[in-house]
């Protein structure tokens, strides 16, 4: 079949409440009133923080998802169809609320995240299986986050050996604790590209060393390009087995002002450097510009 689109996103679409700056270093506390900039409220999630930045990238991006049918669920889809992502795998629930975040950011950027999970707890397998059609017109998948799709990621190794199947190419992205052991240890065989953040692989695997992290990944069963995030250290690379590559990070171009979404758009560089035939290190050099 014709592969129409460069990569399809899955997973979570989330509407984000953005308040800053919040001193982090201290508990908030009860009876306190902080006093903060203008509340900013904005798309979040892979599927909007990735795909937005794809399309950015000049890449053809589809959508596959849930969000709830009301305010916010229509905010997500429209925001995604004027950035010219296709939302014909978006679908909207009744009765249920669309995913939502609030993101305190200190002074540093640094965050803290209150999330209610809402319509993306319903993305489960027999959703991902009624929309294979749309995998098998994509090159490439970027699906997540696990630790986040609590229907999904029990049945997460099939469903990624099924859409494999279907000719897409698949990378997954992880969020807060970086999902279960159990459910990641047996999806690895099925992922081509597989980076989390350094605090997500350690909270799976309770490695603290990178490179012990990769080779732990390996003996589970990782058969395609490993690596960890590291933030302002860089990203560690394994493309194969045996194989590791350091990649610096790209310093930011201005101050930061936070880090939301800062991985997803280094995957949405990465992923367009690989489609644009770029190797390994070019690519992730360009995931770190693209996060910057």
């Amino acid at each position: 079949m014709e592969k129409k689109f460069d990569c399809l996103v899955c997973g979570t679409a989330v509407v984000d409440a953005i308040v800053k700056p919040v001193p982090l270093e201290e508990p908030i506390g009860k009876g306190k009133l902080l006093h903060v900039g203008p509340l900013a409220v904005t798309t979040g999630g892979l599927v909007c923080n990735a795909g937005i930045a794809m399309r950015k990238l000049g890449l053809k991006v589809s959508s596959v998802g849930l969000v709830g049918h009301d305010f916010w669920g229509e905010f997500i889809s429209s925001a995604l169809s004027c950035e010219g992502i296709d939302t014909t795998g978006l679908k909207s629930l009744e009765a249920i609320s669309t995913s939502s975040t609030a993101v305190f950011i200190d002074v540093s950027g640094e965050r803290t995240f209150a999330h209610h999970v809402g319509s993306c707890a319903k993305l489960n397998s027999d959703f991902i299986y009624d929309h294979l059609g749309h995998f098998s017109k994509s090159q490439y998948a970027l699906i997540g986050y696990v630790g986040l799709l609590p229907g999904l990621e029990p049945n997460l190794f099939e469903v990624l050996r099924e859409i494999q199947n279907t000719g897409c190419r698949v990378a997954v992205e992880t969020a807060g604790d970086g999902g279960s052991l159990e459910y990641v240890a047996s999806a690895l065989p099925y992922i081509d590209y597989f980076v989390p953040s350094f605090d997500e692989a350690k909270s799976q695997t309770g490695i603290e060393d990178p490179r012990g992290i990769l080779q732990f990944y390996r003996s589970l069963g990782a058969r395609g390009l490993i690596g960890v995030k590291m933030g302002s250290a860089g990203t560690i690379l394994s493309p194969s087995h045996g194989e590791c590559i350091q990649v610096p990070c790209v310093g930011a171009p201005g101050p930061v002002v936070d880090t939301t979404g800062a991985g997803d758009s280094w995957l949405a560089g990465f992923l367009a450097g690989i489609l644009r035939g770029q190797n390994v290190y070019q690519s992730a050099l360009l995931g770190a510009a693209t996060a910057a």
